[in-house]
């Protein structure tokens, strides 16, 4: 059956209060689940994360956004019509519209360190199996270190010029797995390693990154890596464009469906781009697993043969 639209006249105030939707009051009306996160909301699209803000929304793993009623459009399967409608009849008629979002412009600010690192140290080698040669070269240079206040591994990427950009916190409580960037990070300049070979490998986040590196430790400070702290590829073209020596980019994000989606979607930029690429997939869901796995298996031969 072919669906038909109707036309209906809105007024330019009645387009206005739908665009301008709390989109986490919305979701809720409709039985939806949603997560507070900060000043944020996040919700899942199947297994993909969503941020809300207000009325606005970004789906982190396809990189596209907008308002209220692109939402609906999009996740409801409504024309604009209906997604309008929807929207000024949502919560009986009493619908609660966000404010203008003020951008913040709070400086990048790195976390205080705490005077030891204890508790990272344990969370990176023992936890998560990192090789401890790999792990001590990267706080030699400072790109790892413990913070003051809750304690987390913080993971910091900086500039050609040596300046700080960017900081990935990662909570060392096994019962709690926060994650997070610091506020007014660039993702541009996310946790990342230069080498002087053509060669630079893309992971999703730090730890997967120490986790391939532990697992191919022979001459890897030749290469070049880098970690997104998310599915972006912004980092990837930075790194491009900072070092024209790299020729061959590998991509690596995890073995599930959005790492895949974001693996092919950044393949297929490159091939435009006449860049050489190759997708690499961990066995288990991440490079991380892999490793413990590798380890665990290691051990066990040993006790067999012992």
């Amino acid at each position: 059956m072919i669906k038909i639209s109707t036309y209906i006249h809105f007024t330019k105030e009645q387009r206005e209060q739908a665009r301008r939707t709390d989109l986490a009051n919305f979701l809720i009306s409709q039985g939806e689940k949603v997560k507070k996160s900060g000043s944020e909301y996040e919700w899942l699209d199947g297994s993909q994360k969503v941020t809300i803000r207000g009325h606005l929304w970004y789906h982190q793993y396809e990189q596209i956004g907008g308002d209220a009623i692109d939402f609906v459009r999009r996740f409801y399967n409504k024309d604009y019509a209906e997604a309008v409608e929807m929207l000024l009849n949502n919560c009986g008629g009493q619908i609660i519209t966000s404010p203008p979002i003020e951008k913040e412009h709070k400086p990048f600010e790195l976390p205080q360190r705490n005077n030891r690192m204890s508790r990272v140290f344990s969370y990176l080698l023992l936890t998560r199996g990192i090789d401890k040669d790999v792990l001590f070269e990267f706080v030699r240079n400072r790109m790892i270190y413990e913070s003051a206040d809750f304690h987390n591994a913080v993971f910091v990427g900086y500039d050609s010029s040596g300046k700080p950009r960017h900081a990935h916190k990662r909570g060392t409580v096994t019962s709690n797995s926060y994650k997070g960037n610091v506020a007014s990070s660039q993702p541009e300049f996310s946790f990342h390693w230069y080498g002087t070979s053509n060669k630079i490998f893309l992971f999703e986040a730090p730890i997967d990154m120490l986790s391939f590196i532990s697992m191919h430790k022979e001459n890897w400070q030749e290469n070049s890596y880098a970690a997104s702290c998310s599915v972006s590829d912004r980092v990837l073209f930075q790194c491009l464009k900072d070092n024209p020596n790299i020729k061959n980019v590998f991509l690596c994000f995890d073995n599930d469906e959005a790492g895949q989606t974001a693996n092919k979607r950044i393949a297929d930029k490159l091939n435009s781009m006449n860049i050489t690429n190759e997708i690499l997939v961990p066995t288990h869901k991440d490079w991380n697993e892999d490793l413990i796995f590798s380890g665990e298996r290691s051990n066990e031969i040993c006790h067999q043969e012992l």
